[in-house]
């Protein structure tokens, strides 16, 4: 006899504004416990440090996932210059200090080398497997963690105001997916010859989700276990908003959630999110005249 799961069936995805201080584990947990789901997972981990979009998929949005976690994704950040953390934020030790202050000038010189196909090596402090065990968990233990460098993609990074008194600088980055900012920051300081790290950051899109859909954290605990927290979901297929729908008809969808390819010569070739009328079917994979089910729903 088949397990029960735990919780209601609720589908959708749901915005949080990230408040500082909270991992991303914890908010979901806290919308888990809200909307008392039985299935929730994030699109894309903050630190705690950082504030700002963090989309959260329940239920059938979760088959949605990868989409999200490699949406391009921007950010807003703060770096204070002449010291350097082993963390590459302000919550780690200082490991240099006494580092030369970059002018504005000086800054939008380098620039442009930190645009296109970049490689950066992510901060020792980062949750990348090391032989099996997280890369923060050795750093925390006093390990010399080294972790390799990867490519990356900035599409643009731009200043948008100096402090020379305070000695810092807020950057706009637009990014792909595996970036770490904390490793951007540090990476522009030594271009500049001198030490960097980040005091701020504050992630304002990932893929279709910005701050203008997002919700507080303070508005979800406000709305714990009542009927106008559903309200506040998005579609399933918000996630697919660039990907071409198709439509199918009933037989067609029975067909496609058994698991079963369809035909239909007309289809764009390529990935598609299948529909019956406003109802999603499957995300799945047009070649030649076979359409092929790659993630079926269940709505």
């Amino acid at each position: 006899m088949a397990r029960r799961k735990k919780g209601d069936k609720v589908d959708g995805w749901i915005v949080v504004d990230k408040p500082t201080g909270f991992s991303s584990a914890k908010i979901v947990a806290i919308v888990k416990r809200t909307f008392n789901a039985q299935k929730v997972g994030h699109g894309g981990t903050l630190d705690p440090l950082a504030t700002g979009i963090l989309p959260i998929g329940l239920g059938e949005a979760t088959k949605t996932m990868p989409y999200i976690v490699d949406a391009t994704k921007e950010y807003d950040f703060t770096v204070k210059w002449g010291s350097a953390t082993d963390s590459d934020d302000c919550e780690g030790e200082f490991i240099h200090t006494g580092g030369k202050i970059p002018t504005e000038n000086d800054i939008l010189a380098v620039l442009s080398g930190f645009v296109g196909s970049i490689e950066q090596v992510p901060p020792a402090y980062s949750a990348i497997k090391v032989g099996g065990k997280r890369a923060y968990a050795l750093a925390r233990a006093g390990e010399d963690v080294q972790l390799r460098s990867r490519v990356v993609e900035i599409q643009s990074l731009t200043v948008m105001g100096n402090n020379p008194v305070a000695e810092s600088t807020d950057f706009h980055v637009v990014c792909g997916k595996g970036t770490y900012v904390r490793s951007l920051g540090r990476d522009i300081a030594l271009k500049l010859g001198t030490f960097g790290h980040i005091t701020a950051l504050r992630r304002t899109r990932v893929g279709p989700f910005d701050l203008k859909g997002a919700i507080s954290l303070e508005l979800l605990e406000d709305l714990s276990h009542s009927a106008r927290a559903a309200g506040l979901l998005q579609p399933v297929t918000t996630a697919l908003d660039d990907i071409p729908a198709l439509a199918v008809t009933a037989p067609e969808a029975t067909d496609i959630q058994m698991g079963r390819s369809i035909q239909n010569p007309k289809a764009k070739q390529g990935v598609c999110i299948l529909m019956n009328g406003t109802v999603p079917v499957a995300i799945a994979e047009a070649k030649a005249d076979i359409i092929r089910p790659l993630r079926v729903f269940n709505m």
